[in-house]
């Protein structure tokens, strides 16, 4: 197919408009297409007054070649179609990988070694997405928690629980094969070329589902309720696993072990210190979210074009430099969406964010966030930086009354340096409930200020995000994973077929990220098992 970049189309433009505006750009007619395809889509709204959209169209067409070449230098190009996680079907007849978390790396590194025929073992310490979403909504709405199934606990990971979010910065070939894979196991078809592309959280566990049950149909194994708890070595290479599960403890020999746990698995950190795997602090970031109406979103990102039916809710992505030096942004922005309950430990208090596929509620809600730097842990130990969040979120479950309540502070308070005493026009959503408070309580003060100068820069540049009324919800502990694993070129740690992956290893920031982490952990089991050679990959 030849793709032709940079079209743009007005918000009330027919369906076929793309494909007209590509062959003009291409001299041809509609008589010479074969198939066409918009291949990416994005918001063009810097103009207030003319906000449209800017497409990339794929089309395919009789003679091809002599198009391309009578086109314009630059303007066109040839694009491969999107590949799917290869299979590779291996004779293979040695121990079945270990895969320690079923997140999107742990998901998609499964499921390259099951079409690869080596039936993996997923071991997963919460419970599948199925109940993992009733057990969600009962903390929500009672405050009782399960430290083992949760937002951050469970298949499908906490991106199961957020809004489905398929961004990405990281340049990799893997990235279109993760939008593939997803929309062929029931995501929506617009995740294949919107620039910013989500599932929403109400379709994303019936997709995680799809995967995982081509995994059991290659052979795979997937464990529910079973947490890794021990590695064991010979001669400095993992030999066996011992996990725990409703019936008490299991040893399973192993010379293959994904680990692919995610950012909030500290117990799990700390036993894999203890083993003598290599691991070094990393910088991670902490706030709280922040909620404005959605309506206030439109309007300042769209201007007169706020309502159009074709726009629909609006995002941002705000950064800045602090005058300390610290970065502050938004992250996991949630158009139309809600504060979601995060915590994964008794006695402490964590925010997400999670939206719906269509994006319909009345508050947009984000992760307000400061730059923790390592030099901030206050120690020297690998885990130093868990020890920061589980302080932090033990404080905001003090401030919200000891019963999974969240404390929150309006903008206007928190900018005044005052605590909050009542709410305002901004509703929020978190549940099981809030409780109104002062940050100063709960937050350094590195990060406190950070925040006040975050509100005062973003409203340069989002007209209305200083709203006194914005509601921000507390704490948001958890974007990053504050520790890394070391890996070497052949993607295992200094304990040989000890593979870190994803986020809980350092390696991703998202669903996309980890993904893509998982397939490029199993490939490289794949070529150390002499199954694939690097130029297959």
């Amino acid at each position: 197919m030849i793709r032709v970049a940079n079209i743009k189309i007005p918000l009330d433009s027919a369906e076929d408009a793309p494909l007209f505006a590509a062959l003009k750009k291409l001299r041809a007619d509609r008589s010479q297409v074969k198939d066409w395809r918009v291949s990416k889509k994005s918001v063009d709204a810097r103009d207030k007054g003319d906000v449209h959209f800017v497409l990339s169209v794929d089309v395919s067409l009789w003679n091809e070649d002599a198009y391309l070449r009578a086109a314009k230098p630059g303007t066109v190009t040839r694009v491969a179609p999107m590949t799917s996680v290869p299979v590779i079907r291996a004779e293979y007849t040695g121990l079945r990988p270990v895969v320690a978390g079923f997140g999107p790396g742990g998901l998609f590194a499964a499921l390259t070694l099951a079409r690869a025929g080596l039936r993996p073992l997923v071991l997963e310490r919460g419970e599948r997405v199925e109940k993992r979403a009733k057990t969600t909504e009962r903390f929500a709405q009672t405050g009782d928690l399960n430290p083992e199934s949760n937002v951050q606990f469970g298949e499908g990971g906490a991106g199961a629980f957020s809004d489905g979010k398929l961004t990405t910065g990281i340049k990799d070939r893997r990235c279109q094969t993760v939008l593939k894979e997803l929309h062929d196991h029931g995501a929506p078809e617009e995740i294949l070329y919107l620039a910013r592309p989500h599932i929403g959280t109400d379709r994303l566990p019936q997709v995680v589902k799809s995967i995982r049950e081509e995994i059991l149909a290659l052979g795979g194994e997937v464990l529910f309720n079973a947490k890794l708890t021990e590695i064991k070595t010979r001669a400095g290479q993992v030999e066996a696993v011992e996990y725990t599960d409703e019936t008490g403890k299991h040893a399973l020999a192993a010379d293959a072990l994904i680990v692919a746990i995610g950012h909030s698995a500290a117990d799990t950190q700390q036993m894999l210190f203890q083993a003598g795997v290599n691991m070094i602090q990393k910088p991670f970031s902490v706030g709280a979210r922040i909620e404005h109406p959605q309506s206030l979103i439109n309007k300042s990102q769209y201007g007169k074009f706020a309502a159009h039916p074709a726009l629909g809710a609006a995002e941002y992505h705000l950064s800045a430099k602090l005058p300390d030096g610290r970065g502050a942004y938004t992250f996991c922005m949630c158009p139309g969406g809600t504060v979601v309950p995060a915590a994964s430990r008794l006695g402490g208090v964590c925010v997400n964010g999670m939206s719906r596929f269509a994006r319909d509620g009345e508050n947009a809600n984000a992760a307000l966030l400061v730059d923790v730097r390592t030099e901030d842990f206050g120690d020297d130990h690998p885990l130093a930086g868990y020890a920061l969040q589980r302080a932090w979120e033990e404080r905001a479950f003090r401030a919200g009354g000891n019963n999974y309540f969240a404390p929150v502070q309006l903008a206007g308070d928190l900018l005044a340096g005052r605590a909050t005493k009542a709410l305002g026009s901004v509703q929020p959503t978190y549940r099981p409930g809030v409780s109104c408070a002062d940050f100063r309580d709960i937050l350094p003060g590195f990060a406190y200020q950070g925040l006040q100068g975050a509100i005062r820069a973003f409203d340069r540049q989002l007209k209305g995000f200083a709203l006194p009324d914005a509601v921000l919800t507390a704490v948001e502990s958890r974007s990053s994973c504050p520790v890394r694993l070391l890996r070497d070129s052949r993607y295992e740690s200094n304990i040989g077929g000890l593979y870190p992956c994803g986020e809980g290893a350092g390696y991703a920031g998202g669903i996309m990220s980890a993904a893509v982490d998982g397939i490029r952990v199993a490939e490289a089991i794949l070529k150390n098992k002499g199954i694939i050679h690097e130029s297959e990959k």
